[in-house]
């Protein structure tokens, strides 16, 4: 059934794609992700993809538009060579923090995102940790979504000391870290960040004190969010701080932040790549989920289940 697999990728994840080719024992498909010159983006499939089940992967991450439209246009070129079925692989999927209207004339972009996917031509998605559950939703085709707290589990379990706490860094997080803590067994913590209080730090609601504390997001841009919820728990006298982010976006003095922040390390995956300051700071480290995806687009193609692949053991 090898040959009935093909895995393709468009130019923000060539690394990563031709790791998971590794795992899954396939090469990566020939396909020229180019531009005119003007600027359009230019696709050419180099191999026949007739009756073939194909995977193409696209982190739509900075440059945003430029990787969201590649994506778009290798779904099409695809679907119009006949492939039997695409699955649009978003290791990272962008506009995904514009999921909601949350004050008026505002758009939900998230929603218009998976449009146009849909549109472009995708079959069904395979996404790791969106921004919110609820983008699932916004697609009429199957979405097998991957949450943070599987890629991150069986690291964190492997090194723990007994002490530790999950904390989540806003109200937002506190689901995804909820079931993080209740994976590891351990207790959980939430940051109160008022930006009306009196107070230096932002107040921690849970016990940190003299303990590790393990901050989970899905994402590290700025890196602002990340240092306050660490500057909290150092207030509140936890012992250690470390940050799990499954995105490592780094935009911006995000790195400089975190390089001065009590943060001891920040442990993101490799479904963005990272800046030339990332890869030089001592703090970031980087879990790779090329492992996982193969495995996900094994039992994808074979139709066999996906969340058993992520069972506690």
């Amino acid at each position: 059934m090898k040959d009935r697999l093909l895995i393709f990728s468009g130019n923000s994840v060539l690394d990563l794609a031709q790791k998971v080719c590794g795992f899954a024992g396939l090469e990566l498909g020939r396909m020229l992700v180019g531009r005119f010159s003007d600027g359009e983006v230019r696709v050419e499939i180099q191999q026949s993809v007739r009756g073939v089940d194909v995977f193409v992967l696209q982190s739509t991450c900075p440059p945003v538009n430029e990787n969201l439209v590649e994506l778009l246009v290798m779904i099409d070129a695809l679907k119009r060579a006949s492939a039997r079925r695409v699955t649009a692989v978003t290791p990272y999927y962008g506009y995904g923090r514009q999921d909601e209207k949350e004050k008026p004339r505002v758009p939900i972009a998230a929603k218009m995102v998976a449009d146009l996917v849909t549109a472009a031509g995708a079959n069904r998605l395979l996404a790791i940790d969106l921004h919110a559950d609820q983008i699932g939703g916004f697609f009429k085709i199957p979405v097998d979504h991957i949450p943070g707290t599987k890629i991150f589990w069986q690291e964190v379990k492997r090194n723990l000391r007994g002490d530790e706490v999950v904390m989540a860094p806003d109200a937002a997080g506190v689901g995804r870290a909820r079931e993080f803590a209740r994976c590891l067994e351990v207790d959980l913590a939430i940051v109160d960040h008022r930006s009306t209080t009196d107070l230096p730090y932002s107040r921690i609601v849970g016990e940190v004190k003299g303990r590790r504390v393990i901050i989970l997001d899905d994402m590290v841009d700025t890196g602002r969010t990340l240092v306050r919820a660490a500057e909290g728990a150092t207030a509140a006298g936890a012992a250690i701080v470390d940050a799990c982010c499954v995105h490592g976006i780094f935009s911006g003095l995000a790195v400089e932040r975190l390089e001065s922040s009590p943060l001891r390390t920040v442990t993101v995956t490799d479904t963005v790549p990272l800046s030339e300051a990332a890869v030089r700071s001592g703090k970031i480290r980087t879990l790779s989920i090329a492992p996982i995806l193969a495995k996900v687009i094994k039992n994808i193609h074979d139709e066999e289940s996906v969340s058993a692949l992520f069972a506690p053991e």
